[in-house]
C-alpha cells in the first residue's frame, strides 16, 4: 500500500484553549482526488476528556430515496440511532458487522425504529427489500472526529496538545478494517494541517 504523509504547520486561525490545537486534515487519493466520507478520528495519549462524547449533528440515519442519508454518520459508543422511513415503501434495516449485529424488520412511511451501539468500529448497513441500499455508522470513542466533505478536508478543533493518533476510516480504503492510523503531534495552540494519500479499492 503506498500512502504519502505530508506534515505542515498552518496559520493561527480564531482564539484556542492555549492547551488545545486545531487538526486540519485533507485525504486524496493516488490520483489527487477528493476522498469524500473519510472518517477522520484522533486519539490523545494522554486520553479523551472525561464525560459523554457529544457531536452537533443527530444521531439520525433516514431512509429516502431508496438510500440511506447520510451515507455514512458518525455517533459515539452508547448513542442511539433512530432510523426514520421517509419513502413510500417499506424497509428491513440490517447489519452483519462485528461492532453490531442486529434487524430492524420490516417498517413503512413515517414509522421509525432505534438501536443502541455499544461497541466501537465499522458498521455496514443494508436492507432485506432493496439490495442497491448500503450505508455506513462509524461508532467512536473519542469525541475528536468528523468525517472529510465534498473537497476531502475536514477540521478537527480544540484537540488537546501533545502526542496523539489520528486514524482514516473509509469503506473502500485498501488496508486491514479499511482504516490506517498515524502518529501525530499536536500543537498546544494553532494550526497543523495534514495532507494523506490513501489507496483505494
Amino acid at each position: 500500500m503506498r500512502i504519502v504523509f505530508l506534515l505542515a504547520a498552518a496559520g493561527l486561525a480564531a482564539p484556542v484553549p492555549a492547551i488545545a490545537g486545531n487538526v486540519n486534515v485533507r485525504v486524496v487519493d493516488v490520483n489527487g482526488n477528493p476522498v469524500v466520507d473519510a472518517v477522520v478520528t484522533i486519539k490523545p495519549d494522554a486520553g479523551v476528556p472525561a464525560g459523554p462524547i457529544r457531536f452537533p449533528w443527530p444521531n439520525t440515519m433516514v431512509q429516502q430515496n431508496i438510500a440511506f442519508n447520510p451515507g455514512t454518520l458518525i455517533v459515539p459508543v452508547g448513542a442511539t440511532v433512530t432510523f426514520p422511513n421517509r419513502d413510500k415503501v417499506r424497509h428491513h434495516v440490517y447489519s452483519f458487522s462485528r461492532p453490531a449485529k442486529f434487524e430492524l424488520k420490516l417498517f413503512a412511511r413515517d414509522e421509525s425504529r432505534s438501536y443502541t451501539f455499544t461497541s466501537a468500529g465499522a458498521v455496514a448497513l443494508g436492507c432485506n427489500i432493496h439490495d442497491a441500499m448500503s450505508g455506513f455508522i462509524r461508532v467512536v470513542d473519542t469525541p475528536f472526529a468528523n468525517k472529510t466533505g465534498a473537497a476531502g478536508d475536514t477540521r478537527i478543533a480544540g484537540v488537546g496538545g501533545g502526542k496523539a493518533r489520528l486514524t482514516i476510516w473509509h469503506p473502500r480504503l485498501k488496508s486491514k478494517l479499511n482504516e490506517i492510523t498515524f502518529p501525530l503531534d499536536v500543537p498546544v495552540n494553532g494550526d497543523i494541517a495534514k495532507r494523506i494519500i490513501v489507496v483505494l479499492r
